[in-house]
Parts: C-alpha cells; sequence; structure tokens
C-alpha cells in the first residue's frame, strides 16, 4: 500500500519501509510521530482513493532518523554597472524518517524493539579492568627512558667555559 502525503507544502509518495527527508518535524531521533496529511491512498491492482482534500481517518506513521540542516543555498543578487551585490547563504533544517506504516484506518503500528546500543553494564567493568592493566604494565617501562635523559643530561653539561 501506497500513500501521498503533503508536509512542509510539498507532496511525497511513500510506502512501508521508505526514507525520505522533509522539512523540520518536531521529534527526536527514535521517536515516532504521525507524518502530514494523507493526499491519496493506493494499493496494487486497485483503484486509488482520492481525498476531498484529504483521505478520512487515513495516517501515516514514520521514526525520525537524524536532525539536521540541507545542502547551504547561494543567493546572489547584482546590478550591473550600480555597484550592487548582495550575497546570502541559506540551510535549511531537515528531518530524515523512516516510514514504518501507512494505515486507511488510522491505527498506530505495533511498537519496535529498540535495540542494545552497546555493552550491558555488567560486560563494560571487566573491560576497564583490562585497560587498567595494561596501563599499568606499560608504567614501569617509562620509567627506564627517564633514568636514561637524567644521564645524558649529565654528560651533556658545559665545560669550564666559566671566566673567573
Amino acid at each position: 500500500m501506497y500513500a501521498v502525503i503533503k508536509t512542509g507544502g510539498k507532496q511525497y509518495r511513500v510506502t512501508s519501509g521508505d526514507v525520505i527527508t522533509v522539512e523540520k518535524l518536531l521529534g527526536e531521533p527514535g521517536d515516532t510521530i504521525e507524518v502530514g496529511q494523507v493526499i491519496m491512498l493506493g494499493e496494487a491492482g486497485q483503484a486509488p482513493t482520492l481525498g476531498n482534500p484529504l483521505v478520512e481517518k487515513a495516517a501515516v506513521f514514520a521514526e525520525v532518523l537524524e536532525q539536521g540542516k540541507a545542502d547551504k543555498v547561494i543567493i546572489f543578487k547584482k546590478k550591473r554597472r550600480q555597484n550592487y551585490r548582495r550575497l546570502k547563504g541559506h540551510r535549511q533544517l531537515t528531518t530524515v524518517l523512516r516510514i514504518l506504516d501507512v494505515s486507511p484506518t488510522g491505527t498506530k503500528p505495533a511498537a519496535a524493539p529498540k535495540k542494545a546500543k552497546k555493552e550491558d553494564a555488567g560486560d563494560a567493568a571487566p573491560a576497564k579492568e583490562a585497560k587498567t592493566a595494561t596501563k599499568a604494565k606499560k608504567k614501569p617501562a617509562a620509567k627506564k627512558p627517564a633514568a636514561k635523559k637524567a644521564a645524558a643530561k649529565k654528560k651533556a653539561a658545559p665545560k669550564g667555559d666559566s671566566k673567573e
């Protein structure tokens, strides 16, 4: 099933699993939001359902992947022979979305289990101990070159150039 949605003054044709970039929407990465206004719904082999202006009860749900900025657009104005030049730049705030579900009835999709980001707290403790053990092994080796440097300084002392 696909839908045509309107958000940020633009229309997008989306299906479940699509990743789209739209103008900024409220939400943190990982949040599930309802996206825009559904203008049309369609399925393969069937006539599409058109809204007047919107399809009643239909909804599109998406997960916010990222909040960011688009590429810079340069605005340059010039009037020849008038010594008039203006240069401006603009970066539009954007939101990257993954479409989770196109729902003709407006029911929310089942929440997907979130993946564990890194190691559990129990696994992290042995890793810290291993790091401190390797640092302890390196410290005695560092003391030996320091002793060599002190001996080198004694040898490099100036030889009796002082005037008396």
